[in-house]
This record gives C-alpha cells, structure tokens and sequence, in this order.
C-alpha cells in the first residue's frame, strides 16, 4: 500500500492515495534506490525563541494547545530534535545574559530567573507532547563585560584566561541550571555564527581562539562537572573561501582548511568535539567536511530565515535546502522561528515562519513552509535512514528508510506544469509506482 499527500499553493495536505497507479517496475528514470544506505537522522525541530512564545499566549488556550501540538506531537510533526539560546539571541524580547556583574569571574550571580518566563515554560509546553525531545544550545553573546566592546552585539571575547575560564563557568551554570528545571542539554554549540559581526547578540570567534576555549577550557570544565552534554563545533555560518564585499568591487578570503581542519586536526580540540553544525554560508561546507571528516556527525542547526514575507517560492528554496543538507551528510534539520507575529523585529529584519500569529486580531495562520516542514518530519521518522537514489528528479526528491521497514520519498515538483513521476525499487518490485505531479507541488510518499 502506498499513501500519498499532496499540497499546492492551493490546496494543502491532500490525501491522493487513490491515484497512485502500481507499476511493479524496478527501474525508473525519474527516480530509484541505488541499493546504498547513508546517515541515521536524528530528527527535526525548531528554534525555541523568545518572540514565538510571547504571541503565543495572546491567542485562545485551545489554539495555543492545537499549535504545541501540531509543533511536537508524534503523530503530527513530531519535532524531536530543537534548539534553544543561551541567554539573549537576535529574536529576544530584548537583550540579556545571566550574569552582568562585572568581574563576576565565579558566576556567584549567575541566573536564568528571566528564561523562567519565557524559554523554559515554552521547551515545558513542548515536552507535554514530545517524550523523546532532544535539545541543543547555543549563545549568542557571551556576558557584556567578558567583550570588546561591552555591548551584546558586535565585537568578540577577551581572550583571557580568567575570561575563559569563566565562560566555560558559566556555560557549564546553563546546563546545570536548566536540568533543575527538568531539560536535559543533549548538546552545547559554542558559539552561534562565529562568523557573524552583527547588530543583534553576536560573537565573532577565529578558529585559533576556538580550538583553545575547546581543548582548555570548556572540555575540562564539562569535565569536572561531569556533565553528559556533548560539546559540538557549532554553529558554523561559514567559512567563505571568497565573498564579494563593497557592492560586489572588493572581496574577502577566508579559507576553509585554516579554519575548520585547523581545529579539528589537534587532538586535544578534537577529543571534545562531538558534531559540527552548520547553517546559512555553512551550506557551501558541509560536504568538504562530510568528505574528509566522514566519522564526525553533522546536523543543519538553523533554516535560513527569508525576510517575513512566506511566500511559496522561499519554502521552494526550503525544501532544495533540507535536500542538500541530508545529501552531505547532515542528520537533522533544524528550522528557525516555529511562531512570530506580524511585526517588525526589535533590530529591524522580520522574518519566515511556521506559523504567523497576527498582532491585531490574532488569527493563527500556517504558512508554505509549514507544510515543507510537515511533509518531511511527519513522515521520516527519528532513526531512518538516508537512501542513495538515482534519477532525473534526484534534485527534487529525496528518500528514507524508517525503522519499521517503510520507505519515504518526499518529492517536489517545481515547475510550472504537472509532471508524471515514477519511483522504483529495485530490490522490491511492489514498491513501483506511476503518479502526475501537481505543479509546483511538495509530496509525500509511504510505501509499506
């Protein structure tokens, strides 16, 4: 038996089943198994941010339970694998660490009082529907006065030792503080977008600087304290061997070996490091490091953001996104902002996402690149596998094993007119199948 589902511009989530035509075909020219197996995935999930849970409580509980739950049930789109800041990121209400006490190297002032309002009661809405959720960390600014300049945005840690020493203190302080309140930190990013020289909370890092913090301070520190989270190269928004600068006149190098390899090639750095992440320029990365680094695990930590509009051309570029990811290597895709509203931002660049909640009368609206979301994490569950396909529509389609032995290809047609499609197992003959693509359809397809 195979189930199809369907969504156009127009019409979303069609169960079109029952024009599947069998073909009892092994070979297809627009898409079959090559008899390869890849990753193991983790998962999905999203960002748990600030302006997402404040809109969320202006809407009816009913709605608020029904968006939890379409977000991070099972049964829905099971979003296992999510992400959190550390402290303020750049959609905070407004900006904070959790210690401002200058000086304040033994933390003795350390809270997270303020995430008790916002982030934790959002990850606990979330754990009342998501049983096996895993979650991963990442700051965006370091406290204000361990920086140069004293400022969330902008500028980078002073390297020192009483600084870095305190920074792993507090780091390790998260991680404790949040398993008092019943979340686990499976996963600890250093830095979010080390390449990122930003007016919202940033933190630039070299790779020098990186692979020292790693090896001698944060390691042992997670050492000491023993703690079980893993510590991960992340998130890497980069390198860029060339960028075009000034208007497209003038450029800047930044080679990709003297940053990444030059970490992970010491083995002190390398000891602690269990992943590496990577999200917007990292995408033109990941397969360099997936080729020469093939035993590191690798995940996509932030879906690129479009610019609030949600239009169905950016959940297009979306799904060519999580297509490429889980192509070179990634075993999870992480999305950015599951709700906002429909307002500026507080540092002036609105976003895409999942789900808008309207400022003045509320109204709950998905948006295109939910049902991209959807047509994968619903679908493909935590533990399958990638599979090698061939085929003229391997740009557009992409395919999964599941635990239970069910095969999941979600494919997309991005053209202007219907397409046919057919897909063949080579190994399993009833799996072939004849169907005609919507145009510029996302599909979904289970095959028992």
């Amino acid at each position: 038996m195979t189930t199809w589902i369907a969504t156009t511009p127009d019409a979303k989530l069609v169960d079109r089943s029952a024009e599947v035509a069998a073909t009892g075909a092994t070979v297809a020219a627009d898409l079959q198994l090559d008899g390869n197996e890849y990753q193991s995935l983790r998962g999905f999930g999203g960002c748990f941010n600030e302006l997402g849970w404040l809109p969320l409580q202006t809407v009816t509980e009913a709605e608020r339970d029904q968006i939890i739950k379409e977000l991070f049930d099972p049964e829905e789109m099971n979003f296992t694998f999510n992400r959190a800041p550390v402290a303020a990121n750049d959609f905070a209400d407004h900006w904070y660490s959790y210690d401002e006490v200058e000086g304040d190297y033994d933390m003795e002032h350390f809270s997270v009082e303020r995430d008790e309002e916002t982030l934790i009661p959002y990850i606990h809405r979330a754990q009342e529907w998501q049983p096996d959720m895993r979650l991963f960390s990442s700051p965006w600014s370091p406290p204000t006065w361990m920086k140069r300049p004293k400022a969330y945005n902008y500028g980078r840690l002073i390297q020192t030792p009483e600084n870095l020493k305190a920074y792993a203190k507090y780091l390790v302080k998260y991680i404790q503080a949040y398993a008092e309140h019943g979340i686990t930190v499976n996963q600890l990013h250093v830095q979010n977008e080390v390449f990122a020289d930003q007016k919202f909370p940033s933190a630039l890092w070299d790779a020098e600087a990186l692979k020292v913090f790693i090896r001698d301070y944060l390691g042992p520190a997670f050492d000491e304290a023993s703690l079980d989270t893993d510590i991960w190269l992340g998130t890497l928004n980069g390198p860029e061997d060339m960028k075009w600068t000034g208007g497209g006149y003038g450029m800047a190098l930044n080679n990709y070996n003297r940053f990444v390899d030059n970490i992970l090639f010491d083995d002190g750095a390398r000891h602690y490091i269990k992943g590496i992440a990577y999200q917007w320029a990292g995408q033109n990365c990941i397969a360099r490091t997936h080729e020469s680094w093939p035993e590191i695990e690798l995940i996509q930590s932030e879906s690129e953001c479009g610019d609030g509009q949600n239009t169905w051309e950016y959940a297009e570029y979306v799904f060519h996104l999580i297509n490429h990811y889980f192509r070179n290597g990634a075993t999870a895709y992480t999305y950015w902002n599951m709700i906002l509203d429909d307002q500026d931002s507080t540092w002036g660049w609105w976003q895409n996402s999942l789900f808008t909640i309207t400022a003045d009368t509320h109204e709950v609206r998905r948006n295109p690149e939910y049902y991209v979301m959807r047509h994968f994490s619903k679908y493909v569950r935590p533990g399958a596998k990638l599979l090698g396909t061939t085929g003229h529509f391997n740009s557009m389609a992409i395919a999964f094993r599941n635990p239970d032995g069910t095969v999941v290809v979600v494919a997309q047609n991005a053209l202007e007119n219907e397409m046919p499609f057919e897909f063949a197992d080579p190994a399993n003959a009833s799996r072939g199948i004849k169907v005609t693509l919507a145009p510029r359809s996302f599909n979904t397809f289970v095959l028992d």
